[in-house]
């Protein structure tokens, strides 16, 4: 019986073992360039050096430019395929990207850049996009994409920074108008959020952390709009306690770190569980300072509004719905959030309008599943995330972009400004004898909700992605058809 085992045990124990490097083939599946071209003959030494240092920078700058994992890794190994390198070991982490490559049975070669620091450039990401889909079609040569990544860093970014401050604040304001604020209170959210961002640049030669200066920015967007409900308690504006809930709303979203999360938990899906988790971890902090803010600004309003007097209405009569707002409100902020966020992401003008129509599109179905369906907030957030993953990932192919340079910025219409506001509300004001409904639990519940929508936006849309990649080659074979 013995013997028996023992080649049992043995056959058991054969097999790849799991530090051997992935074929590159594995590593393009469900990326675009899945059917890219693989060079049929091995790269000679200097070839190989070349590829690496074209894959590397590559993968350096989608990194700088607010780029996830998959699709870092999906280019790089597009790159080492088309060159013709066949034995190859990528290594991407938050700050590094090391690639190694094998020429032959004694010699290899490595590269490794280190990312130093990060600023979402979504122009740059459809530069690259399109760098590598000609590399792996054979449409230019090694040289020559050598030559145009050094002209992509080298372009100056899409939109100066006076238009991504202004677009900030519109979008502030038409998340506002989104959940049901009037155009005066919009008005009044745009200036908050421009005043934030003035006190913002005075800050900037402190280079203080995200996590203190998201602190900051959110004391000083509610204190902002809570000087405007003291006006309107005076008679002095039309500005009331719901429009101090809408206003700090608005604020909240801009301050969201709401891309970070989105290719946070697509890291850790795909599995590059050390990048996923150092992301993670920066949206934990980020947002830990955001509600440190909200919360000393509100608990510190509060105690104002009981010295002053002023009649103040509880976030708990709010619906935390976009009901709360007409239908053609709704639309129109979300066509404005989606063009704004595409803006302050610096996409590529051509790209402004798709995204933005996209962000309708997400906004209408959550819209109809809450409002017709009485599906749950969560639950209509999920569905529609899925639908921005799978038909973002389609028009973005087709206009010869990667998919998250279109799916994250319309997204941005579905982040729950307003639930976070109540729950951080109920959180501080719990003491307040004008409030006594409140409680700590119920805060913390509501803070719950919110992070369960953040969470079902990030899966929902890599969802989406992943159920519209069996069709990255017709979309493909669409586009080059439309070119001839």
């Amino acid at each position: 019986m013995s013997d028996d085992v023992r080649p049992r045990r043995a056959w058991r124990l054969q097999g790849g073992p799991p530090t051997e490097p992935m074929p590159l083939v594995d590593l393009l599946r469900r990326t675009p360039y899945r059917n890219a071209r693989v060079a049929s003959e091995d790269a000679e030494e200097a070839r190989v050096r070349s590829a690496l240092d074209l894959a590397v920078r590559l993968g350096e700058l989608m990194l700088r430019s607010g780029a996830g994992a998959p699709q870092v890794e999906g280019s790089v190994a597009a790159v080492c395929a088309a060159a013709g390198l066949t034995s190859v070991e990528i290594d991407i982490t938050l700050q590094s990207l090391l690639i190694h490559a094998r020429v032959d049975g004694l010699t290899s070669v490595t590269a490794l850049r280190v990312v130093r620091s990060t600023r979402h450039d979504y122009a740059r990401l459809v530069a690259v996009h399109e760098l590598v889909d000609a590399f792996v079609n054979g449409h230019i040569e090694l040289a020559e994409a050598l030559e145009q990544l050094r002209d992509i860093k080298r372009t100056h970014r899409t939109w100066p920074d006076w238009a991504v401050t202004l677009a900030t604040a519109l979008l502030a304001a038409a998340v506002a108008v989104m959940i049901g604020a009037t155009l005066f209170t919009a008005l009044v959210t745009l200036l908050v959020v421009l005043g934030v961002s003035g006190v913002a640049r005075l800050m900037g030669p402190l280079r203080l952390p995200d996590f203190y200066s998201n602190a900051v920015a959110a004391f000083v967007a509610t204190a902002l709009a809570w000087a405007a409900y003291a006006l309107g308690a005076q008679g002095w504006l039309p500005v009331g306690g719901k429009d101090f809930a809408f206003i700090v709303a608005g604020g909240i979203v801009a301050l969201l770190p709401g891309r970070t999360m989105a290719s946070a938990v697509e890291d850790v899906i795909s599995g590059y569980a050390v990048t996923g988790a150092g992301r993670l971890l920066a949206v934990v902090v980020s947002f830990t300072g955001l509600i440190i803010g909200v919360a000393v600004g509100l608990s510190t309003t509060i105690r104002l509004t009981e010295a002053l007097s002023f009649s103040f209405v509880a976030p708990s009569v709010l619906d935390l719905r976009t009901s709360q707002a007409q239908w053609w409100a709704a639309i129109a902020g979300a066509l404005v959030v989606g063009s704004c966020g595409a803006v302050t992401m610096q996409t590529r003008r051509r790209l402004v309008l798709p995204t933005a129509l996209l962000s309708v599109v997400a906004v209408g179905v959550f819209g109809v599943l809450t409002r017709a369906l009485d599906v749950g907030s969560v639950t209509a957030t999920g569905i529609a995330a899925v639908g921005i993953g799978l038909v973002g990932r389609l028009v973005a192919l087709r206009l010869g972009s990667p998919a998250m340079v279109v799916v994250v910025p319309a997204s941005f219409g579905l982040l729950p400004g307003l639930t976070i506001f109540r729950g951080l509300y109920e959180l501080v004001g719990q003491s307040s004898t004008e409030i006594g409904t409140l409680s700590f639990q119920a805060g913390v519940a509501t803070l719950l909700g919110a992070f369960g929508a953040l969470l079902a936006i990030a899966t929902g849309t890599t969802l989406g992605e992943i159920i519209a990649s069996p069709w990255d080659r017709r979309v493909a074979r669409v586009r080059r058809r439309a070119r001839v």
